[in-house]
């Protein structure tokens, strides 16, 4: 026989706030890989309708979309999606691997620091257009 447990009340929106980091973890990784996905999709679209018969006609789309201040802001995010989504990927491949089992936390937190120094140090790079 199965035990029922007293779940709350399903509109509890505040229990967010009980989240462990390991379910951050599983929440930003998740979001990352559909952005990364949704991305991919976007991606092969713009280059497949760029790609005319004319190379001039993919140069020009390039060169216009890079003159576009939004577009580096969002080269930015994708940036820090991509490095956040790899060291947690590899994060999760030494716990899944038994290393560092006891410090998940930790290193959840310093693939957070990592990928937040790495996209600071990039954002004068991305925004001045080189």
């Amino acid at each position: 026989m199965s035990e029922t447990y007293d779940r709350g009340a399903v509109e509890d929106f505040g229990r967010w706030q009980e989240f462990q980091p390991g379910m951050w973890a599983w929440i930003f990784h998740k979001f990352t890989g559909w952005v990364l996905v949704g991305y991919l999709f976007t991606h092969i679209a713009v280059l497949s309708t760029a790609t005319a018969n004319d190379p001039t006609v993919y140069t020009n789309t390039l060169q216009g979309l890079e003159e576009l201040l939004v577009v580096r802001v969002l080269e930015v995010g994708l940036l820090s999606v991509a490095v956040f989504h790899i060291l947690n990927g590899v994060r999760l491949l030494f716990v899944d691997l038994g290393f560092g089992l006891e410090n998940q936390d930790k290193s959840f937190y310093a693939s957070l620091v990592v990928t937040a120094a790495i996209v600071v140090a990039s954002v004068p790079t991305f925004l001045a257009g080189v």
